[in-house]
């Protein structure tokens, strides 16, 4: 199923800009960054399980906050881009 993460980290201290930092490298390992806080990641329901609760342990919740979007698998008519930046389909192989 494909999930779009986005989320907000109050990088007002040192603590949050590694928090922010530690997020992103944690969505990049499940999904491709679509907008500067947002990621796409096509994952199963263990995987998506195991993605909340890494980020839900990196952020503060006091002072960040995570939304996950959950459009299933057939997302495609579901996802629209329109502008600049076209982005990775997200089941395409990435070749680095």
């Amino acid at each position: 199923m494909l999930v779009l993460v986005t989320y907000d980290v109050n990088t007002e201290t040192k603590a949050g800009q590694r928090r922010l930092r530690k997020v992103a490298k944690k969505c990049e390992a499940y999904g491709i960054r679509v907008q500067n806080s947002v990621f796409e990641c096509v994952v199963d329901h263990t995987q998506f399980f195991q993605l909340k609760k890494e980020l839900s342990e990196i952020i503060n919740e006091e002072t960040d906050s995570l939304r996950f979007y959950q459009l299933g698998n057939k997302y495609k008519t579901k996802v629209e881009h329109v502008g600049a930046k076209t982005t990775l389909n997200v089941e395409d192989p990435l070749i680095l």
